[in-house]
């Protein structure tokens, strides 16, 4: 066992994103994930669907992109809402892979011709976007296959699945050597909806990077209002409409409240008229999708950032919030709150003691400042160092197994 853990793993690794040129935290966690793995001493080949203009000095990058198969750029996006779907199926496709789902069969397609001219060990995919092309690289090598699951079709649809991709989530699932999921919270999902034997899978929580974009002026609203903050995909998945139910709750009973909801989805249009039905839109800014500083200056500018998630494998913006100063309110329906306890948590759909919570973090500047100052003390020790320590160890224990 001693000459595995010493040895320099060679990981050849399917992805999907990576920033900046990512549209959630699937990207944000694979980046975090193998710059730490690198820092460890191992040596990453990580394979990307499309061609995109990024150098990085700690690993290689491979693009499934071929000349005579190109990406279609309309389903690039993971977090592609039903109704992009439907607009973006009425263009012409100059090749098959014309829907989110073809494009996934398309990466797959080359995903063995890639894997027969890398040297590697062990192969470690990403979701389900990214598990039929692992389970291509082990047929085509006979190497064995880490799945991670960053997030289930029960996750991101609330039980009305798209059959299709469970499909693939479950074939992935089977056919890998062991499956890796960020929580607990998703490991009981694994199980009980895939039908997974539990000894098959590792739990590896995130964690997150600090990094500090030097953004010092913030906007005037600060200055006339406490704010809370709503970050992420503006879907079923992660509760917005929970958000909006418990900020007119507050309002009822301040004024000086302004909510923020930065992000984009398909459920933006409910969000924008039930704002207009309750009365509220004057308090509610949307301000579309955000990256890098911009979202950096939202983290600092909020009172306190809620994350109201139905179901949430794991969540690193609730750590990246903390890690800004910025307390948190969380869903216990989170795979987070597995390794944070500097936070007030509620069930999502608790909306009168959400809004109490939040009404609470408002009103006393004590209590905001406890989460804020122990959150932050907490956060620190959630680096991507062990999340890449505890895969090194499933890649030896596999490495060993083998051979």
């Amino acid at each position: 066992m001693e000459f595995f853990q010493k040895r320099r793993v060679r990981i050849l690794m399917f992805g999907w994103e990576l920033p900046p040129f990512n549209s959630g935290g699937l990207g944000t966690a694979c980046y975090g994930l193998t710059k730490s793995l690198s820092n460890k001493g191992m040596e990453i080949s990580f394979v990307l669907p499309k061609k995109v203009n990024l150098n990085l000095d700690f690993m290689k990058l491979i693009f499934g992109e071929t000349d005579d198969m190109p990406m279609n750029p309309l389903f690039s996006n993971p977090y592609l809402s039903s109704k992009s779907s439907k607009e973006a199926l009425k263009s012409k496709s100059l090749y098959y892979a014309n829907s989110l789902i073809g494009e996934v069969l398309r990466y797959a397609s080359v995903a063995g011709d890639i894997a027969k001219k890398e040297n590697f060990d062990v192969i470690h995919a990403h979701d389900w976007l990214t598990m039929r092309a692992g389970i291509e690289a082990k047929k085509a090598t006979g190497k064995p296959l880490i799945v991670q699951v960053h997030a289930t079709e029960f996750d991101r649809t609330g039980g009305n699945n798209n059959q299709l991709i469970y499909e693939l989530e479950k074939e992935g699932m089977e056919a890998a050597d062991i499956v890796i999921t960020v929580s607990n919270y998703t490991k009981g999902k694994v199980v009980e909806h895939y039908g997974i034997n539990p000894n098959k899978i590792r739990v590896v929580h995130n964690g997150v990077d600090f990094e500090d974009y030097g953004v010092n002026e913030l906007s005037e609203l600060k200055r006339k209002n406490k704010i809370v903050l709503f970050l992420g995909r503006i879907t079923l998945q992660k509760g917005p409409d929970y958000f909006i139910y418990a900020a007119k709750k507050v309002l009822d009973y301040m004024e000086d409240v302004l909510f923020i909801v930065a992000g984009s989805g398909d459920m933006q249009e409910f969000m924008i008229n039930k704002s207009i039905e309750l009365g509220i839109s004057d308090k509610v800014l949307f301000t579309g999708f955000l990256r890098g500083a911009d979202i950096e200056k939202a983290y600092k500018m909020a009172d306190v950032y809620v994350v109201p998630s139905v179901s949430e494998p794991f969540g690193i913006t609730p750590l990246e919030s903390i890690s800004k100063g910025t307390p948190v309110i969380l869903s216990k329906q989170s795979g987070v709150s597995e390794v944070i306890n500097h936070c007030l948590k509620v069930d999502f759909w608790d909306v009168n003691e959400l809004a109490n919570k939040i009404i609470s973090v408002l009103q006393y500047p004590s209590l905001k400042n406890c989460l804020k100052e122990h959150g932050l003390m907490e956060v620190k020790k959630i680096t991507w160092d062990a999340p890449a320590q505890r895969c090194i160890d499933i890649y030896n224990e596999l490495l060993e197994v083998k051979c």
